[in-house]
Formats: structure tokens, C-alpha cells, sequence
């Protein structure tokens, strides 16, 4: 069986503080979304298509994005029909059902098989992508895993220092190449001391550009070439860092870079103060990329691995510490 990177079990306290956090974290989101649900439910008596039509408008301004909406309220349409549904409690509980179904079921864990396992991490400068990082480093660490990280985002001297402080915070290794270098030799480097060290992990860095999708386009290929080569029989996961206040900025972030690279996961950042966190839904419905973790603040306890039922209860403000 695949080894997978799970929530840690032995600690209620974190994971209760976590769904606080998080269910904190979703206020505007929940308020974009769930208050305005239950807006267009009170002016209604009949659950009727204008009731349906409304509720549509709701998801598109909570930032779920159009598709996405309409699907929903196509399933809406189907389930109150084949459920006879005839009331706002029914309605609200069908569309929490079908929010939920669409954010489970497509493997938000980590494939941490075969060792090391290599986690290449990607995403435009600025969306919290270094952070990232040395958060899950900081969990695997907390495991028992070694984990050595990559610093390939040579074109940023800030990048490679972020991850420097990172790496001696949580007490773990870097390899890091001169500014400038190519990020490719950085990751043969990696990957070399990676074996030599017995590493569980190997977490990579990469430049954040968007600006020349074929620059970025080769330059993962010629990554993904090395670890292919030095590493045959590890699982490689490559998760994309976006930012969750930016909203449908995102979802075009994450469209154009699927198309240059094997995107098997998303982190979503910064989801704490935006009300612009129903773009999980529109990213995992209409890109069918899992959310992998999500970040609601500034500690590395603040970036979990993703639970769709808890994301659901905490933006429909329910479920308990």
C-alpha cells in the first residue's frame, strides 16, 4: 500500500484548534457564500426556478466562478426533484451535499511512496510558495521523516534565503546553488544527496515565472527529466501554490500552468481574511485537481492537509472543536 501523508491523530488538541482556525479563518468566505444562500432562501416561499436562478447568482459573486455555479444548481435542480424537496432546510442541506461531493474523492493525500519521494513545488512569486515549503517540511519533519529541501528558485536571492531560514527553523537540510545557476543542476544536486543521505523527502523549489509559459514549459521538463533519471522509482508530486485572495486570478494561475505541467495537487494559501475561498470549489470542479493543504495563517501549524468535509462544515458554520 502507498505510504500517505495524513493528519496526525495523536494530538486532538491541534487538530480541534485547526478546524477553529479554519472556521475563523472561512468568516468572510462563509459570509460570501453561506450568509447569502440563506439571503436568497428567506425571500423565498416556493423552491422554484427563480429560487434556483438567485441562488445561482449567490455562488457566482462568492467567487465559485460560472461553471461552477451551474453545475451546482443543475445537481440542485435534479435532487430536489428526485428527493422532493419542498423546503429552504432541504434546499441548503442538498447544495452543502453537493459542494462536498465535489471536493471529495480525488486523493487529496501525499504519495510519499518509494524513497525518497520527491515533491516539486511550483506557483507564481508571491503566492507563499517558499513558505509553503518549509511548512510541510515542518510536518514530515514532526512525522519522523528526514526531509532535504531543494533551493532551484536561483533567479531570487530572496527565494533562496527564505528557504535557508526555513530549513534551519525546522532543522532540516538544504542543497542550494550559486544566484543565477541553472535550477536543473540544483535538482541533479538534490537528488544525488538526496540517495547519498537515505532523505525520506526531497522538497524542490522552483522559479516562479508565468511570463514565458515555454521558458517554464522546458525548464520542467529538463527537471522532471533529472528526476526521473536519478530517482525512477519514487512518487513525485508536483503541487501548484495559489493564493486564495486573489479568487478567479487564481483559477487562471492554475489553468496555465496545467498546461505546462503534471499538476497533482494544489496548496491554497492565505484563505484566512478573504471572502474569496469558494475557489476551491471552482479549481477542483472544473480543473479536477485535488486541494492538497490550506493555509489560514502565519504558523506552520496553519497549513493542514485539506479535509473537504471540514472545509464544508466550517463554511456552512457548522461542526464543533
Amino acid at each position: 500500500m502507498d505510504e500517505v501523508f495524513e493528519p496526525q491523530e495523536n494530538g486532538v488538541k491541534e487538530k480541534t484548534g485547526f478546524f477553529s482556525r479554519l472556521k475563523n479563518g472561512l468568516s468572510k468566505t462563509r459570509q460570501a457564500i453561506s450568509e447569502s444562500v440563506d439571503n436568497v432562501l428567506k425571500t423565498f416561499v416556493a423552491v422554484d426556478d427563480d429560487l434556483l436562478d438567485e441562488l445561482e447568482e449567490a455562488l457566482i459573486g462568492a467567487d465559485i466562478g460560472a461553471q461552477t455555479a451551474m453545475d451546482i444548481i443543475d445537481e440542485l435542480r435534479d435532487k430536489i426533484k428526485s428527493d422532493r424537496i419542498k423546503d429552504a432546510d432541504g434546499v441548503k442541506a442538498a447544495l452543502k451535499d453537493i459542494i462536498a461531493s465535489m471536493l471529495e474523492g480525488k486523493g487529496e493525500l501525499l504519495d510519499l511512496s518509494g524513497k525518497p519521494s520527491v515533491i516539486l513545488v511550483i506557483g507564481v512569486n508571491g503566492v507563499g510558495k517558499t513558505t509553503s515549503i518549509g511548512k510541510i517540511a515542518s510536518h514530515l519533519k514532526k512525522e519522523g521523516k528526514s526531509v532535504l529541501l531543494a533551493a532551484a528558485d536561483t533567479f531570487r536571492a530572496a527565494a533562496v534565503n527564505q528557504l535557508k531560514i526555513w530549513a534551519d527553523r525546522v532543522g532540516v537540510d538544504i542543497v542550494q546553488g550559486a544566484e543565477g545557476a541553472d535550477p536543473a543542476s540544483v535538482i541533479f544536486d538534490a537528488c544525488t544527496a538526496a540517495k547519498k543521505r537515505g532523505a525520506d523527502v526531497l522538497i524542490c523549489d522552483t522559479a516562479g515565472r508565468l511570463h514565458n509559459k515555454k521558458n517554464l514549459m522546458e525548464e520542467l521538463k529538463k527537471i522532471y527529466r533529472i528526476i526521473d533519471k536519478e530517482m525512477p522509482g519514487s512518487s513525485k508530486e508536483t503541487l501548484l501554490v495559489l493564493d486564495a485572495s486573489t479568487g478567479q486570478n487564481a483559477q487562471i494561475q492554475a489553468e496555465m500552468f496545467s498546461e505546462t505541467a503534471d499538476i497533482t495537487g494544489i496548496i491554497l494559501t492565505k484563505l484566512d481574511g478573504t471572502a474569496k475561498g469558494g475557489i476551491v470549489v471552482s479549481i477542483s470542479n472544473t480543473l479536477n485537481i485535488p486541494v492538497k493543504f490550506v493555509g489560514v495563517g502565519e504558523e506552520a501549524e496553519d497549513l493542514q492537509p485539506f479535509s473537504p468535509q471540514e472545509f464544508v462544515n466550517a463554511l456552512f458554520d457548522e461542526g464543533t472543536d
